[in-house]
């Protein structure tokens, strides 16, 4: 292949895990080791690629038999909406869409390995593992596939339903498991822990990992955290009172209640000629992994002076990076700037205040998107084929994505 769609490949599985690299499951440091039947649990419910869920019992309603989250949301509409408005819900969306179309084309396999996190039931998948190699899969429903992590991703295998405990005083705990839809569901505190996140936010050994660190590495630095210290799981932050919204980098409300921004300076008045010396500290206070965890995302602290008529003097700008830079084939580690979690990033400015009537700007602003924003926009001119109006979509949305989280601007002189 050539060199942009080497870089496409292994950008397709930027946010896959590849099969057989899922992470060892382990006891973490918070306060409740993970059980052996938890563990059992979990290392059956997640061998990728996840196996077709074969035929329905004979009593299941239509209703009972479908995997599709809207049918779900018969019965869980509150589920069904935090979903739908979920990243979960977007895994499929045009960016790794358009791109599957022409590496399903020269690379069969990459794409149905990108498939394994991004739409993980077998029944999402245009092809099926058999003893000669890959097939046609009966069972493929590409409406199912667009839909991205589905409900049953999660919470079906082999159409048994499962999820955790029920909360005290539910309803169905008084109700024959027979006479309750799709037979009632397997309950187990699996879904309360990290680990069960694992499956598709860390990489395993034979994951491709850059400068001694996996590409995906959440679970990792969960693990060491100071939030896995107090027993905080993913699910915790990500979905809180059980919601299904999993809010994280793209979302502003989210990320400001992490981090917290200060900016100090030296002294509280200036005259021209004076040295302003400041100082912008962006701290992780409510992260239980690296801010940000991962390559995609970029976050920019900025400072820059603006003359009497309020215009920045480009001159005196200065930027500090958040992230973990890689360049776009995903060859090297450029940089890692990103926060861990209790640590800080620190901006110190120092310029000379040559007139009147200056102010000091200072912007943090997060970039959810940054590293797809340069891919697909090289994508496009290189040559998407026939992903091309999808490639072309995704990247406007991401030039859509960035946010402030804050913003400040002090009267110098």
């Amino acid at each position: 292949m050539s060199r942009i769609w080497r870089c496409l490949a292994l950008a397709g599985l930027v946010l896959a895990l590849l099969p057989g690299g899922r992470a060892a499951l382990g006891n973490g440091a918070g306060p409740r080791p993970i059980s052996p039947a938890e563990e059992q649990f979990l290392e059956r419910h997640w061998r990728m690629p996840i196996a077709p869920q074969g035929s329905a019992p004979a009593a299941f309603a239509p209703l009972e038999r479908s995997l599709t989250p809207r049918d779900c949301g018969a019965c869980h509409p509150a589920q069904y909406e935090d979903w739908r408005g979920s990243i979960h819900a977007r895994s499929m969306g045009p960016g790794i869409a358009g791109q599957l179309v022409e590496l399903a084309r020269r690379d069969p396999a990459g794409a149905r390995a990108c498939l394994v996190c991004h739409a993980p039931l077998a029944e999402q998948s245009p092809l099926i593992r058999a003893a000669a190699g890959l097939e046609a899969n009966p069972a493929f429903d590409p409406a199912l596939q667009r839909d991205g992590v589905v409900c049953a991703t999660c919470h079906v295998r082999g159409h048994q339903r499962f999820g955790p405990p029920p909360r005290p005083g539910a309803q169905g705990l008084r109700v024959p498991r027979g006479q309750l839809p799709h037979n009632g569901a397997t309950y187990t505190g699996a879904y309360e822990r990290a680990e069960f996140c694992a499956a598709c936010h860390q990489f395993g050994p034979r994951g491709p990992s850059l400068n001694g660190k996996p590409l995906e590495n959440t679970y990792e630095e969960w693990r060491t955290s100071p939030a896995a210290r107090r027993g905080l799981a993913c699910q915790s932050c990500h979905m809180p009172d059980r919601r299904h919204r999993w809010r994280g980098i793209h979302d502003p409300e989210m990320v400001k209640s992490g981090v917290r921004v200060t900016l100090a300076l030296d002294r509280t008045r200036y005259g021209p000629g004076q040295r302003l010396r400041a100082t912008v500290t962006v701290a992780s206070v409510n992260v239980g992994h690296y801010f940000p965890t991962y390559v995609t995302p970029r976050v920019v602290v900025r400072a820059v002076l603006l003359g009497a008529d309020g215009q920045p003097i480009a001159s005196t700008e200065q930027e500090g990076i958040i992230g973990r830079q890689v360049p776009l084939d995903l060859s090297r580690e450029i940089a890692d700037t990103r926060i861990p979690p209790g640590g800080r990033f620190v901006l110190r400015y120092d310029r000379g205040l040559e007139g009147p009537g200056l102010t000091l700007r200072v912007t943090v602003t997060v970039y959810p998107d940054h590293f797809y924003t340069g891919f697909f926009a090289t994508l496009l001119e290189t040559g998407a084929g026939a992903g091309e109006a999808e490639i072309r979509d995704a990247l406007e949305a991401t030039r859509r994505s960035p946010f402030e989280i804050f913003a400040r601007d002090v009267p110098l002189t």
